[in-house]
């Protein structure tokens, strides 16, 4: 899945645990007619993915939806789920490098001459 908009937040990389979990989490909003804020985590190597990134940007995210199960001390169950982010990509490089070549100078064309247009009509009607 995928998520596009612009980001609002990017946090500091976090680390929990004795075993060093990592966890930096980016808030990304929609560009939509009802704009959503959508809380998305990057965990362990793929924090790094966020260093070149700044608030303001435009971004298309890939996403997994995550969920899970937990119990509390009173026996009752609860769920719980997270987006997590593995790639980030910035829309406006991405724009940049599909656009068309530039089309050169007029004066790189030669003009036709004897052109007639009763000579060149292939049309079927």
């Amino acid at each position: 899945m995928e998520i596009q908009g612009r980001i609002k937040m990017i946090d500091e990389t976090k680390t929990y645990g004795n075993n060093g979990f990592r966890k930096r989490e980016l808030v990304v909003t929609t560009e939509e007619q009802y704009p959503q804020h959508i809380l998305v985590e990057f965990v362990q190597d793929k924090t790094d993915l966020l260093n070149s990134y700044q608030v303001g940007q435009l971004v298309k995210i890939s996403i997994n939806l995550r969920g899970r199960e937990w119990v509390n001390p009173q026996g009752e169950t609860k769920y719980f789920n997270s987006i997590q982010g593995w790639r980030i990509e910035n829309l406006v490089t991405a724009a940049d490098n599909q656009e068309m070549p530039p089309v050169p100078p007029m004066e790189a064309f030669e003009p036709a001459e004897e052109f007639s247009e009763e000579d060149h009509d292939d049309l079927p009607f």
